[in-house]
């Protein structure tokens, strides 16, 4: 009974939080209709009024403007859902965690279209459409896809085959996406490391390098480099986060080898790992599953480089090449199903209990964004506004966006401090002018705000997408996976920040 009264309290605060920010928005609608009134009175022969482009036709008003920081609560009640009921409540939490999601999303959206009406329909569809569709449609094509790929024969974890498989993922991570890297090789990497006590740490750092930091190399590794492949940065431009990939990355897997080898001591296994029955070579079936992948890839790749015009859904216009790529991405994953047998998913304990967890959480995390993501997109004239003007120097680039993407979507993070760097540097320039410039002249800024929204997504489970799919895929095998706290306070902030702070010093 004392949570009910406490999440309906919260209910209510949301609730009244947005009726009140209403007001402020009907107050600068009306300030802004006479505004224009009095313009096209007095004027002739221009009377035609052109919306903001940050209005999304819905009048001249940008809701990150005006929306109140308040109106982040639900988003972060939904973060605070998923750190704590996990610890407190976890077989509540298993039942019933898309309740939980559902609730919070409704918190936020109730309220949200009773003070915004039109204006907050579309951004909701918006992220819906735009967004999460496209994200859970490509992250079900990859978990279908990967989850029929079976390495079979006898392998056994040592500190020498677990850092050689991160190294292995972390290399496939920039061409294959992080992913599909990641879906790829966390059963083999799990299977590989089922009689080992400590396994934990061993996921973590998986989720670290190949989930993350290696799709640092190219528009496909990371979304947020694919949105900047999108905005004009050259496709082979992210190769100049070569440096900074391989010294973190090279950083990290020599922590994970010191503490894996001290781990497989520590369990006395320092003499030939434990063998189960007949030795079996190692093979690999299912390998039609890369043409499907392959596909995947193609068709990620395709969406980049082609332009079919646009299509309206809803009110929400979006790009035709991009609704062709997500029918492309569910008939990679539907021929997948069809190909590959039954019995080989089962061999691979595939089941959908993780992408259903993730559809069902990130929907929730999705929707209760939107205020926060407005108000980034509002700039200096939202109630973010401070911390944008503050961004100023490359190492704030890097580490500003690096925390937001942490705990927002990063490729709209990144997009907002791409936009922000093109303002600052080259004001009244047309995109197509800006960048080139900002890739050549101030090319630092841009590595800051690349490698800030990729490395920084390891930083929590919500900050990129597979991490949260790896350690649902990593609990269903039987490895412990720590909360969301946990995960921060034992590993983040131990292992992670100390190396951004020396990648600060050295390339920021």
């Amino acid at each position: 009974m004392k949570f009910v009264k406490l999440i309906m309290m919260i209910f209510v605060l949301s609730s009244f939080v947005f009726l009140v920010s209403a007001v402020a928005f009907d107050n600068t609608v009306e300030a802004t209709q006479e505004t224009e009134t009095g313009h096209v009175a007095g004027e002739t022969g221009h009377g035609d009024v052109h919306a903001d482009s940050g209005s999304h036709g819905h009048g001249h008003i940008n809701l990150g403007e005006v929306l109140p920081l308040w109106s982040c609560i639900p988003f972060a009640c939904m973060l605070l859902s998923i750190a704590l009921f996990p610890l407190l409540a976890p077989k509540f939490w298993h039942h019933h965690f898309g309740k939980v999601s559902a609730f919070w999303a409704v918190s936020l959206g109730l309220p949200f279209l009773i003070a915004y009406k039109g204006a907050a329909m579309y951004e909701i569809l918006h992220i819906v459409l735009a967004d999460y569709v496209p994200f859970i449609i490509l992250l079900w094509a990859l978990f279908t896809i990967s989850g029929g790929i079976l390495l079979r024969g006898t392998l056994r974890g040592t500190p020498v085959v677990n850092t050689v498989i991160i190294l292995i993922g972390t290399v496939l991570a920039s061409w294959m996406g992080t992913t599909g890297a990641a879906m790829l090789l966390i059963r083999p990497f799990l299977k590989a490391n089922d009689y080992r006590k400590n396994r934990t740490f061993m996921v973590v750092f998986f989720i670290f390098l190949v989930a993350n930091i290696g799709g640092s190399l190219t528009p496909l590794g990371d979304p947020p480099l694919f949105l900047g492949f999108l905005h004009g940065v050259s496709f082979f431009w992210t190769f100049k986060l070569m440096p900074h990939m391989l010294f973190t990355a090279i950083l990290l897997l020599v922590i994970y080898f010191v503490l894996d080898s001290y781990y497989y001591k520590k369990e006395g296994l320092t003499s030939a790992p434990p063998e189960e029955g007949v030795k079996e070579p190692l093979k690999l079936e299912g390998t039609h599953n890369f043409l499907f992948l392959g596909g995947v890839i193609g068709s990620v790749l395709m969406s980049g480089m082609v332009d079919w015009g646009e299509v309206n859904t809803f009110g929400i216009h979006r790009a035709v090449q991009d609704w062709v790529r997500d029918g492309l991405l569910i008939l990679m994953g539907i021929l997948s199903l069809i190909a590959t047998s039954r019995k080989l998913r089962e061999d691979n304990e595939f089941t959908w209990f993780p992408i259903i967890e993730v559809a069902y959480l990130f929907i929730g995390i999705f929707i209760t964004m939107v205020p926060c993501l407005l108000l980034l997109k509002a700039g200096v004239k939202g109630e973010l506004g401070f911390l944008i003007a503050a961004v100023k120097e490359p190492v704030h680039y890097f580490w500003v966006t690096g925390i937001l993407s942490s705990f927002l979507d990063n490729a709209p993070t990144y997009l907002t401090f791409f936009n922000t760097a093109l303002g600052s540097f080259y004001p009244g320039m047309t995109e197509a002018q800006a960048v080139p410039l900002l890739m050549t002249e101030n090319a630092i800024f841009l590595k800051a705000i690349s490698a800030g929204a990729v490395f920084f997504g390891a930083n929590t489970y919500i900050g990129n997408a597979p991490n949260f799919m790896v350690r649902s895929i990593a609990e269903e095998a039987g490895t412990p996976m720590p909360s969301f706290f946990g995960y921060m306070l034992k590993y983040s902030i131990v292992y992670l920040i100390p190396v951004y702070v020396v990648v600060t010093l050295i390339f920021f």
